[in-house]
């Protein structure tokens, strides 16, 4: 399919296009393993010399299909499925990332990144360096080092709402030889493709917006294929020299643009395992399917409440950056001219207790540990997602103690807002 297709007809058509008698909906290939008819035809895929599915835990149709329509949606040359978007964010550093490795990641980023980041990776040995995505180019330069292996940051920071300037980030990322990694998830495809402003890898979290429907918990990695790995070669001995687990194959040499993907599925899945099932890559693509459809009503439904919430007198701030006096609204303009997302952040005034008696005075919008599916939820994250970080930490991730993550789902915007009114009155 043209990359100059419509992301509507992308999120629709793609991936799957049944031969004659085939199913005309993407079948869940539910099986672990796959049968040949030689001993030989199974020696050359264990070698990566021929391209086929022997074992579900590397490769499977019902997931290749969603790739293939995910890394159409971003503009990609290939992608690959993970169980989380914690594993996708894992397998992204780790694949250029060994022990004895440093990267630099702004630091408004998703607690649960942050904590993966700052603790779990240091245990790997592999050290990051947080910097204020706002800061200047030369502020967030001099965290680099020889050792630095990438630079990462959220398109939209959850749950802060930070716009990540991406081409600033880029040119950081590219005057110091490493790939930008840039975490889509909360803008999707639909309003903003990170590749076209200059990211070399893009993850998500599958389990939001893609999803759409809270069914299925998953990740993705994309690659642009854009990344020169060889002109670095020494930053990235994984992909640039043999690797002795596949007879010396070298990644670069073998698989062109493809490398990247290439080694994160055949060495780092084939090694940690951190599969996304058939039947969830399945449900995935059910939604998939509508992407296009529910991206610009969640916006449409979060710009009312946000300019709702930003003239009632019992709100002390609101970050939505659709709001003209929005600290990001100019950055929105340029990366995000379709609308940003449906997750609205907002405190009260009385602080973090007032806060807390608000949602537990909500009927119609469910507290629950989620954001961005068809139905509205909200989520205190200083008490529930963010929980594990200090005061200072919280400060440093951009989550306020008395934050609100409001995620506007797709029903009646004047219900919504008629169950925040309730909740705000008593």
């Amino acid at each position: 399919m043209s990359k100059k297709v419509n992301p509507a007809t992308i999120c629709v058509q793609a991936g799957w296009t049944p031969k004659k008698g085939e199913p005309r909906v993407l079948p869940i290939y539910q099986s672990t393993t796959f049968k040949y008819e030689t001993s030989e035809q199974m020696a050359r895929l264990f070698d990566l010399e021929d391209s086929g599915y022997f074992y579900t835990r590397l490769q499977n149709p019902t997931n290749d299909a969603v790739a293939t329509k995910i890394a159409q949606l971003e503009g990609g040359v290939s992608a690959m499925l993970t169980s989380s978007g914690q594993a996708a964010n894992f397998y992204a550093i780790f694949n250029i990332c060994s022990s004895g490795d440093h990267f630099v990641s702004a630091s408004a980023i998703y607690g649960g990144t942050f904590n993966l980041f700052g603790v779990t990776m240091k245990k790997l040995g592999i050290e990051v360096t947080f910097v204020d995505p706002d800061a200047s180019e030369e502020e967030i330069s001099t965290a680099f080092r020889p050792n630095t292996k990438a630079l990462f940051g959220e398109t939209l920071s959850n749950p802060g709402l930070n716009v990540l300037d991406i081409e600033k980030f880029a040119r950081i990322a590219h005057s110091h030889g490493v790939p930008l990694i840039v975490d889509n998830t909360f803008a999707t495809p639909i309003n903003c493709r990170p590749f076209e402003w200059g990211a070399d890898i893009v993850t998500h979290s599958t389990t939001k917006y893609m999803d759409g429907h809270a069914t299925s918990v998953g990740g993705a990695i994309i690659d642009s294929g854009n990344f020169d790995w060889d002109a670095h070669a020494d930053k990235f001995p994984g992909l640039t020299r043999p690797d002795e687990s596949y007879h010396g194959l070298t990644y670069t040499k073998s698989f062109g643009k493809n490398a990247y993907i290439t080694k994160a599925t055949a060495q780092v899945m084939r090694d940690l395992g951190s599969i996304q099932s058939p039947f969830n890559a399945f449900l995935l693509n059910l939604g998939l399917e509508t992407l296009h459809l529910r991206m610009p009503q969640h916006c449409k439904n979060a710009q009312t409440i946000a300019e709702y919430l930003e003239k009632n007198e019992k709100v002390a701030w609101v970050n939505y950056c659709g709001l003209k006096n929005n600290k990001y609204y100019d950055l929105a303009q340029k990366y995000l001219s379709n609308g940003s997302c449906g997750v609205i952040a907002f405190g009260l005034k009385g602080g973090r207790d007032t806060s807390i008696r608000f949602m537990d005075n909500l009927k119609l919008v469910a507290i629950v540990t989620h954001v961005a599916d068809a139905r509205t939820c909200v989520l205190h994250p200083a008490s529930h997602t963010h929980r594990q970080l200090t005061d200072e930490q919280l400060v440093e991730a951009g989550v306020a103690p008395d934050l609100i993550r409001l995620s506007v789902g797709i029903e009646c915007v004047d219900d919504i807002i008629d169950d925040i009114e309730q909740a705000l009155n008593k």
